[in-house]
């Protein structure tokens, strides 16, 4: 028993098979890698060849949210003959901004979906004033003070006001016009135009053809003047009879008012 034990305990430290050489080590090596590649190389092929059928080209367009200002037909007519790819290979970014430069749309949100189908989201401009431009190229102002490019003629509100300034002073005119609004509101009266020299000094138009000069300083500087002249300008107006057509509040201990005579005089308040 004892030289029995003795053999089994040499045989299990014995080595079952001997040690690769190095060369079919490496070979073995490169030929795993290179089958690896080739699979590799087989499914691109694969992919690229399923993504050029024409099961997959983009057959249909689905439209949700704003298409007020363009029918769906207009929209589909002018953002499809730049849409290119399938569902595998369309440029998302590409196709977001096929929709948005559509006239009228603010924001596109483009989805795929399975297998050839787009869902798009479109958010519209809302016209909240024209922007006055050269030689009558006018343009309009959104709800959100951004600049666009629309057909001035499109817009049914009649009353939308008119902005007059540098392009970058849109948001900062679009919030003082509805600042504005509310001051006017006590006098029935409601702001038609708003300008904003490059020295930063603003004047109001009514709609009763009146003018007020308000001069430069910060928002609350130029709604504080505002109401001063909205709470004391009636009776001003009243004590001299006559109405008046133009308002200068670049004065610091007042405004001055041009009346409707022939004369054309001012008469100063405080």
């Amino acid at each position: 028993m004892n030289a029995a034990a003795t053999f089994t305990a040499r045989f299990a430290r014995s080595p079952l098979r001997a040690e690769l050489p190095l060369d079919v080590r490496v070979m073995n090596t490169t030929t795993a890698a290179v089958v690896v590649l080739a699979l590799v190389v087989a499914a691109g092929a694969a992919a690229g060849w399923i993504a050029r059928q024409p099961y997959f080209t983009i057959r249909s367009i689905r439209l949700e949210g704003d298409v007020t200002r363009n029918s769906v037909a207009t929209i589909r007519a002018n953002a499809a003959p730049r849409l290119a790819g399938s569902f595998f290979t369309m440029d998302l970014q590409a196709a977001r901004e096929a929709f948005e430069a559509v006239p009228w749309v603010r924001h596109a949100v483009v989805h795929k979906v399975w297998p050839n189908r787009l869902l798009v989201r479109l958010e519209e401009h809302k016209p909240a004033a024209v922007w006055l431009g050269d030689e009558g190229n006018d343009r309009l102002v959104n709800s959100h003070g951004e600049i666009f490019d629309a057909n001035v003629g499109d817009v049914d509100d009649e009353r939308l006001p008119e902005f007059d300034g540098n392009e970058g002073q849109a948001p900062a005119m679009l919030a003082m016009y509805r600042r504005l609004t509310a001051v006017f509101r006590p006098m029935d009266l409601s702001p038609v135009r708003l300008a904003l020299s490059d020295r930063g000094s603003w004047e109001v138009e009514l709609d009763n053809g009146g003018v007020v000069e308000v001069g430069r300083g910060s928002e609350d500087e130029v709604i504080a003047r505002c109401e001063r002249f909205v709470r004391t300008v009636s009776q001003v107006a009243a004590r001299q009879h006559r109405a008046w057509n133009r308002a200068d509040l670049r004065h610091a201990d007042g405004y001055a008012l041009r009346l409707n005579t022939a004369a054309d005089t001012g008469t100063r308040t405080n």
